[in-house]
């Protein structure tokens, strides 16, 4: 067993994500890894709980990946977005507030915004690879 505060974890700042062989630019996130396990074969992460903070207008722009994740919403106010994985249009926006949890499935486009133009606003963000 691991315990830690999420206050001793020091915070990186999320700059870019990758989608579709191109770097795309994150504003105003930070993140800090609560809790890792990595794959011993090759380094990548099987599991993880990571805890995001959004300055306001912060953003994470389209993205996807392999592993499904269910976000918390802590504080603020988000605009998430889901994309058509097939011609990366915008096909439904949610504001979601603290208590809501957002589910993603494996390499749905997605993304998300902090509404608020003077609050900063966090989430929680549960990670795992599912294999067939």
């Amino acid at each position: 067993m691991e315990v830690c505060n999420w206050k001793d974890i020091e915070e990186g700042e999320v700059k870019e994500i990758p989608y579709r062989g191109k770097m795309n630019e994150v504003k105003g996130i930070g993140i800090r890894w609560l809790s890792k396990v990595v794959r011993e074969k090759d380094g990548q992460t099987e599991y993880g709980l990571r805890l995001f903070t959004a300055k306001p207008g912060g953003v994470i722009p389209i993205h996807s990946h392999f592993y499904v994740q269910t976000m918390y919403i802590v504080s603020g106010q988000f605009e998430c977005w889901r994309f058509d994985p097939e011609t990366d249009e915008q096909v439904e926006s949610v504001v979601c507030g603290p208590g809501d949890s957002i589910y993603v499935p494996s390499l749905e486009p997605h993304g998300m915004r902090n509404i608020s133009e003077d609050e900063p606003g966090a989430f929680l963000c549960c990670i795992c690879n599912v294999y067939d």
